[in-house]
C-alpha cells in the first residue's frame, strides 16, 4: 500500500514531531527560566498525546503513522508481513533523534542556563540550580528495579499496541478521521494512569533515538545518560508490541 520511499519519509518526519512535542513539553515543565516550568505531570501526558495527535496525522498518508517500532512489530505479528518493518524503525529511529534535536533547539537559550550562578543562594533563588536534563529526552525509574521496570513497559505497551490493533475494527473510526484522536487520547491516558513507575517509555524509538541525542549535545551540567537502564525502554515496549499482537491474533 505503501512505497519504501513514502514510508522512510513518512516516519521520520513524523515521529520528529511526535518527539519534539514530547521533549518540548518535558523541557517546557523542567526547565529554569521556562515559562511553564513546573506545570506538572497532566501538562506531561497532554503533550505527549499532542505530539502523538500531530506526528501520526501528519505521517498517516505516507506510512500510516506507526512512528513506534512497538505498534510496527504488533502489526507485523497480526499480519504477517515483515517485509517492510526495517523501513519503519529505521525512519522511526532517525526521526526521534531529529525531534529530541529540535526540542534542544527551540529551548536552546534554557539548556544554555542550566549552570549555578556564583555566590550564595538564597531560598528563593534556588530554582536556579542546574537541573538534571536526561528526563526532558529520555524515560528513568522512580524505583530502581529491573523486573518490575520492565513489566511496567510491558504491560503499557500492551495497554497502548492491543487497543490500537482492536480500532481498527471499527470501521467508523477509520472513514470519520478520528482514529488518531482516539489513540492520541488512549496515549494521555496511560500516561496518567501508568506512567508514574518509569515515566512510560512505550516507544523504543521514543526513549533511544532522544538518549543517543542527549549523550552527545553540549548541554551544560547535563549529567548522566544512564545506559545502564537503557535497555529496559527498548525491550519492554518490544516486548509488549508482540505480545499484543499474539493476543490480537488469537482474541479477535
Amino acid at each position: 500500500m505503501y512505497s519504501n520511499g513514502d514510508i522512510f519519509v513518512g516516519e521520520i518526519i513524523g515521529t520528529a514531531i511526535l518527539i519534539l512535542f514530547g521533549a518540548g513539553v518535558c523541557a517546557a515543565v523542567t526547565l529554569n527560566y521556562s515559562k511553564a516550568k513546573a506545570s506538572g505531570w497532566i501538562v506531561i501526558a497532554f503533550g505527549w498525546g499532542f505530539g502523538v495527535m500531530a506526528g501520526a496525522y501528519t505521517a498517516a498518508p505516507l506510512s500510516g503513522g506507526h512512528l513506534n517500532p512497538a505498534v510496527t512489530i504488533g502489526i507485523a505479528i497480526d499480519t504477517g508481513k515483515w517485509d517492510k518493518v526495517w523501513i519503519y524503525l529505521l525512519g522511526q529511529m532517525i526521526g526521534a533523534m531529529l525531534g529530541a534535536v529540535l526540542a534542544y533547539l527551540v529551548y536552546f537559550a534554557q539548556f544554555n542556563a542550566n549552570v549555578p550562578r556564583g555566590g550564595a543562594k538564597s531560598d528563593a533563588e534556588s530554582v536556579d540550580e542546574p537541573t538534571p536534563t536526561l528526563g526532558i529526552f529520555s524515560t528513568g525509574p522512580e524505583i530502581r528495579n529491573p523486573v518490575a521496570n520492565l513489566l511496567t513497559e510491558i504491560i503499557g505497551t500492551i495497554a497502548l499496541v492491543l487497543p490500537l490493533l482492536a480500532f481498527g475494527l471499527t470501521k467508523g473510526l477509520g472513514e470519520s478521521g478520528t482514529l488518531v484522536l482516539i489513540v492520541a487520547f488512549l496515549v494521555v491516558g496511560i500516561g496518567l494512569s501508568l506512567g508514574g513507575p518509569t515515566g512510560y517509555a512505550i516507544n523504543p524509538a521514543r526513549d533511544l533515538g532522544p538518549r543517543i541525542v542527549h549523550t552527545f549535545l553540549p548541554i551544560p551540567n547535563k549529567g548522566t545518560s544512564d545506559w545502564s537502564y537503557a535497555w529496559i525502554p527498548v525491550a519492554g515496549p518490544l516486548i509488549g508490541g508482540a505480545l499484543a499482537g499474539l493476543i490480537y491474533n488469537a482474541a479477535f
